[in-house]
């Protein structure tokens, strides 16, 4: 369904809709400036949008809807969820059958199309329309969600500041309301439609804001009148079994949605504020299966140092990051490479994230005794092979775990630093011996989490000598360059280049695949700093984090840095995320 420019330029040059001077010399600057002919047309008002999705349309052979004045009946509409709809500008607006019509702006967009088509199970028939129709269609979207929740949105709930006293008791009642139910049940599809990793629920003065949480970043999806917020809450307290009359206490529950298609776990977390209670729904997909290292973003030669590592038979195994930087999900997808029948593995967790067949989780309750350090203890006594401890937050636990590690366990284990290097000196600010250090320590890993470039509209570029000058101000630009050529994937990309201005980077531009953001999907920046005999030996004599440091990047260590700057020469990832991530 590609348009060439050569076919819009020779149909343009036969219809006359352009001055034919204005068409050629339209085109030549395009080809110059590598930009399209089409957007060029519009750009220089030479031609009007309407027109040209006609000739779109005429090429391809496609039809051309105008719905700027139509109205779209709301079962039709709704078949494409709104968040979907505004962010591919693509809508439903005739169904026959199994044939399902959609109108949209961009005619190369077959991902699109057979997305929507293996969600709906109907045949899509693409049209092209013009950007003030698809506007106009998704003004729709408020009127139909008028409709649907029509006995809500007009006032029938009591606003939450009236639901006081006795009306705590009818909250049941409010929660199974129809009404209610279809708000939530919408608002959760919705945030897996788009793979969204959380949802903010926050109550204002007036309204009732819904974000989400997409590739790391919060994302306006709604907002809603303040008179559901009172449904809202106690419809998500009944679905994670919460006290439904409790409002000054923060709570904690979880809930599970499952179908044909997914099944995702949702964990809560419910806090009092000003304007009422906000909700936080963590989403875990407990349906993907086949995550490995490798696509996690671990490149070969810290890969092949973790593999070795983690298939020692005692030791720790140590992932360190800040909050969200994706430490639970290496030590799952190690744990998941070592779940194999002959083993036992044991976790201790707060809270348990994700369901793992054949792995026994245990969940901490520091209110009843059952802290991590009391968990550990009773599970030593139940012959594990395997000790995943989620976090270590304490002296009493971090000795424990190292004595199973001394004792014949392999036990995986978060902690919060900065980088690898840091780990050690960390341990022993926590009160561990540094003998002991020294000789349960397998490896440790660092890592941050960076969002994925969208491969569709990536835009290439190169360095100036400013931006190079500016750059060597935050990094050693000579010690990654030396790291990029040594590297045998990296130098590929880099051969051509005799410094970093003849290094070609990508930055994010924005499309229909990518909501216009530019990225989709994350990825992980890493550092993997195994212990060897020089490093046991400088823990031995409480030696700093910097010296530390030095020493494993002569072992040959790549810092996260190094690990940004590879994937960023690669087109995975642009500067601006690497030097997000890693900034001190």
């Amino acid at each position: 369904m590609r348009i060439e420019p050569s076919q819009l330029k020779s149909f343009l040059l036969d219809s006359n809709l352009v001055p034919k001077e204005a068409v050629e010399q339209a085109a030549l600057e395009a080809q110059k400036d590598n930009k399209n002919l089409g957007a060029l047309l519009l750009e220089k008002k030479l031609i009007g949008e309407a027109d040209l999705q006609k000739v779109y349309a005429y090429i391809l052979g496609i039809p051309f809807v105008d719905l700027s004045k139509e109205a779209i009946p709301i079962e039709i509409l709704q078949i494409i969820p709104e968040l979907i709809a505004k962010k591919y500008n693509i809508v439903a607006f005739e169904k026959t059958g199994t044939n399902l019509k959609v109108a949209m702006l961009n005619p190369e967009d077959l991902q699109t199309i057979d997305f929507i088509k293996k969600k709906t199970g109907l045949k899509i028939v693409p049209c092209l329309t013009t950007s003030e129709s698809i506007q106009d269609i998704l003004r729709q979207y408020e009127k139909s969600l008028q409709a649907e929740f029509g006995d809500i949105l007009t006032g029938d709930i009591k606003p939450e500041g009236e639901s006081k006293g006795k009306d705590d008791d009818n909250l049941e009642q409010v929660a199974a309301g129809l009404p209610i139910i279809r708000i939530v049940d919408t608002l959760l599809k919705h945030a897996i439609l788009e793979s969204a990793s959380d949802i903010h629920i926050e109550p204002d003065e007036k309204e009732v804001h819904v974000r989400y949480r997409i590739d790391g970043v919060l994302h306006d999806a709604m907002t809603l009148p303040k008179d559901v917020a009172a449904g809202i809450v106690a419809r998500i307290k009944v679905l994670s079994n919460l006290k439904l009359d409790e409002h000054r206490l923060p709570q904690d529950g979880r809930f599970k949605i499952q179908n044909n298609e997914y099944k995702i776990s949702f964990r809560v977390s419910m806090l009092p504020v000003f304007d009422g209670e906000k909700i936080v729904m963590r989403l875990l997909d407990e349906t993907s299966k086949g995550l490995t290292l490798e696509k996690m973003g671990f490149n070969s030669l810290a890969l092949e140092a973790v593999h070795r590592e983690i298939n020692k038979p005692n030791g720790m195994i140590l992932v360190t990051g800040p909050t969200g930087s994706g430490k639970t999900t290496t030590l799952y997808t190690v744990m998941d490479i070592l779940n194999t029948p002959e083993v036992n593995i044991s976790t201790v967790e707060d809270p348990v994230e994700y369901r793992m067949p054949r792995v026994n989780q245990t969940q901490i309750s520091p209110k009843i005794g059952m802290t991590f350090a009391a968990a550990l203890r009773s599970l030593l006594r139940q012959d594990p092979d395997i000790i995943m401890v989620g976090e270590i937050r304490d002296k009493e636990t971090l000795e424990i775990a190292m004595h199973a590690a001394m004792t014949g366990h392999l036990v995986l284990s978060t902690l919060h630093t900065n980088s690898a290097a840091a780990t050690l000196p960390r341990m022993l600010d926590m009160g561990a011996e540094a003998f002991l250090i020294a000789s349960t320590v397998n490896v440790i890993i660092a890592q941050r989490l960076i969002r994925r470039l969208c491969v569709e509209c990536r835009k290439p570029y190169t360095l100036d000598k400013k931006e190079i000058e500016s750059l060597g101000k935050s990094y050693d630009i000579a010690a990654i360059l030396e790291y990029l050529r040594n590297d045998p994937i990296s130098k590929k990309f880099i051969e051509q280049a005799k410094d970093w201005e003849g290094i070609t980077m990508y930055k994010p531009v924005g499309c229909d695949q990518c909501g216009g953001e530019g990225y989709h999907g994350r990825s992980g920046i890493y550092e993997v700093l195994p212990m060897d005999t020089e490093i046991r030996k400088m823990v031995t004599q409480s030696a700093t984090t910097e010296e530390i440091e030095t020493a494993a990047k002569k072992a040959g260590m790549a810092t996260m840095v190094d690990d940004g700057f590879w994937k960023i020469v690669q087109g995975i990832t642009s500067l601006e995320e690497v030097m997000r991530a890693t900034k001190e």
